[in-house]
């Protein structure tokens, strides 16, 4: 993402997780979302938790699988972090699936 102002408001692997999960064309697991967004495992699992406890994601078990989802509050949150982004000049962050 680069140096400057938007490393100060936003995290890039952050809003990349979340943005994936905005493509609701596909189901999305922790594993999925490691290889698709090039984040670890474990800092997507991590971030995963802060964000179903703050109403952001909602998560089901399926055996040892967990299915991820947006909250419609979520979906909100990362339109605004990617507008933003936008508008820092980031012009390469908003994802194809993304719907302004």
């Amino acid at each position: 993402m680069g140096d400057g102002i938007g490393m100060l408001l936003l995290k890039e692997k952050q809003v990349r997780i979340l943005s994936a999960l905005m493509n609701k064309d596909r189901e999305w697991h922790l594993t999925d979302l490691a290889r698709e967004t090039a984040v670890t495992y474990v800092h997507i699992s991590k971030f995963v938790k802060k964000c179903e406890e703050s109403g952001l994601i909602e998560s089901e078990r399926h055996g040892r699988v967990k299915k991820l989802v947006l909250t419609d509050r979520g979906e909100d949150i990362t339109r605004e972090a990617l507008s933003m982004m936008e508008k820092l000049g980031f012009t390469d962050a908003t994802p194809q699936h993304v719907q302004k």
